[in-house]
């Protein structure tokens, strides 16, 4: 599966933007997605995922209350409504992919996902 992100931009602080993943193929429903993103001189770190039904999501806690997660079959994208924006959500975030099932251990590794799309850039001034 190919990925392609988004939706990121340059905002102030408290405001909002919604990140989109469009996926290639039609086995986008098999795959458990997740958003990452990585500040500059850091390591990339989870943000948040959900699984192929969206029957389950998850945050990372630094990010819970303020960003939902969700997922549209019919157009093979995941979205990251992201809210109430704060300038330490400034890094490029990326959507990953992974085909086998998540769970609260496995989301927040790097290595559980087999496809990354090639980053976005999100930039939160004070």
């Amino acid at each position: 599966v190919q990925l392609q992100a988004s939706g990121g931009g340059s905002v102030q602080a408290g405001g909002s933007l919604r990140l989109s993943c469009a996926a290639s193929g039609r086995t986008f429903s098999m795959y458990a997605m997740s958003w990452f993103r990585q500040a500059p001189g850091k390591e990339r770190e989870f943000v948040s995922a959900i699984t192929t039904t969206a029957g389950s999501t998850y945050y990372a806690d630094s990010v819970k209350g303020r960003f939902t997660i969700s997922r549209d079959s019919t157009k093979n994208t995941m979205y990251l409504q992201m809210n109430s924006l704060k300038p330490e959500d400034t890094a490029v975030y990326y959507c990953g992919a992974a085909r086998w099932a998540i769970n609260s251990i496995s989301v927040v590794d790097t290595d559980t996902y087999e496809y990354w799309g090639q980053g976005t850039q999100v930039t939160v001034s004070s």
